[in-house]
Parts: C-alpha cells; structure tokens; sequence
C-alpha cells in the first residue's frame, strides 16, 4: 500500500513539473494565433479570444522564413549525418583497435570536452579566415565534422560488441572496410541514435557561430534569421511565435523518431567500456 502511494505521489510530481516545463510552449503555440495588441495586453488569457492565421502567412513575406528553415535544416542535417559517420569510424578504431598511443589520443579526444567552446571560437575563426570560407557553408560544416562526444559515446558502445563477430567476419575474408559497414554500423544504432539527437538539437539551435561567420542574409540560419523579427521600434510577435512554433517541428521529429534507440543507447554507453 505504501509503495503504491509512494508511486501514485512520485507521479503527480512529475506530472507538475512536466506541466511548469511545458506550458511556456503551449503560451507561446497559442500566442502564435493572437494578434500582436492582445499578445501585449496587460490582462493575459491562454487562448485567443480570436483565432487568427495572418501570422504564419506574414512571417515568410516579411521574413524570409523558408529559406532560413531550408538552409537550417540542410546544415544541420549535413553536420549530424558527418559526425554520425566520424564518431562511429573513430568509436570503432578506438575500442577494436590496439595501437601505441591510443589511448594517449582518446585522452586528447576527451580533452577537447573539457575546454571552454568560448575559448576555442577564436582560433577557429582565424582558421575560417585564413582559409577563405567565411561566409559559406563550409565554415558550418567542417569545423564541426568531429564531435568529442559523439566519439567518446561511440566508443563506449562498440566496445559491447563481442569481438568473436568481427574476427569470425575476418576469418570469413571480409575486409576492415566491409566490417565497419556492414556489421559494426548496424549493430550500433542505438549508439547512433544517441548521437543523432544531441547533434541535431546542437546545429539546429547554434546561434553565435553562424551569426559570426554568415554575412548574407540569404545565407542565415534560423536560429538567427529569428532575430531579424525584432524590429527597432517594435517587434512583430505573433510572427516571431509562428516562426518558432513551426522551428521547433523537426527537434519534436527528431525525437519521437529516435526516442526508444536514444535511451537505449544511452543506457548500453554509460554500463559499457
């Protein structure tokens, strides 16, 4: 009896709080269909007192929002897709391989964690410049082509893969190349899955980096392009609402997509090693 109070209690707090984190989402997707003078009225209500569309209409006129969310979702797409390949390729060498300074260079790649990001912005905005690619999308991508974490979770989830399959696949006359893709990546997708949701969520909301380094406005990102509704004088929030409404879709995706192989591998890296 007392166990299931306890579970019965335990519950209904977790219900609050997940209602305190969501509500500011639900204000924010029901605003979207305000009109701006009851958005900044003093007496606030959860819904509108009228439905209106012209806010999802007047955001792409006024804001150039599509081509913000179609550069946004191609670099953030491109980025996790590459880091999803180099920290399962380097995962793979640093668990199933032995070698002199591995484990010197898995402590280099851990290191790279532990640094400040604000520390390291500059040296790689020097490198962006010296090498021509400011403002392009290659100062997106390829800085961010290897994660430290993505390489560490990796890691430790292809090292729960018995090495009996790989000699045995060996044994069988399969190559190291045939190996990692054909054996070693599918039998890490939950690992994958993992990586695959936390570089999405980085890339899609990264707002400094490419504030730094896109100077063409058609080039933006969305996370920055967002700004550009703030105007001088006045902010067109209804519009800001509906933009972002429709900016956080592909994260809600992303997740219920990867949600059962996200926690699994989560589970399989932190028990593994």
């Amino acid at each position: 009896m007392k166990r299931k109070i306890s579970s019965i209690l335990l519950n209904l707090v977790l219900l609050g709080l997940g209602l305190i984190t969501v509500y500011p989402f639900i204000w924010m997707f029901l605003s979207s269909f305000k009109k701006n003078k009851e958005i900044m009225a003093l007496h606030q209500t959860l819904l509108p007192q009228k439905f209106i569309f012209t806010n999802y209409v007047t955001m792409n006129s006024r804001f150039n929002f599509l081509r913000f969310f179609a550069n946004s979702l191609f670099i953030t797409l491109a980025v996790t897709v590459i880091v999803i390949y180099t920290s399962t390729l380097c995962g793979f060498v640093l668990s199933k391989y032995k070698f002199k300074g591995r484990d010197l260079l898995f402590g280099f790649v851990l290191s790279t964690m532990m640094i400040p990001w604000c520390v390291t912005i500059i040296p790689k905005y020097s490198m962006i410049q010296a090498f021509g690619w400011m403002d392009s999308y290659a100062a997106l991508i390829i800085p961010a082509m290897f994660s430290g974490f993505g390489i560490f979770m990796m890691k430790q989830h292809i090292a729960s893969i018995p090495d009996e399959i790989l000699e045995a696949a060996r044994i069988d006359g399969a190559n190291e190349f045939y190996i990692f893709h054909r054996i070693v990546f599918p039998l890490a997708k939950n690992g994958i899955s993992s990586i695959a949701i936390f570089q999405f969520l980085w890339a899609w909301e990264d707002y400094l980096w490419p504030y730094l380094v896109i100077n063409t406005q058609e080039k933006q990102l969305l996370s920055v392009g967002l700004k550009m509704f703030n105007g001088q004088y006045s902010t067109d929030y209804g519009a800001l609402f509906a933009a972002t409404t429709i900016s956080i879709i592909p994260v809600l995706l992303i997740y219920l997509f990867f949600q059962k192989r996200f926690i699994a591998g989560i589970a399989a890296s932190a028990v593994k090693g």
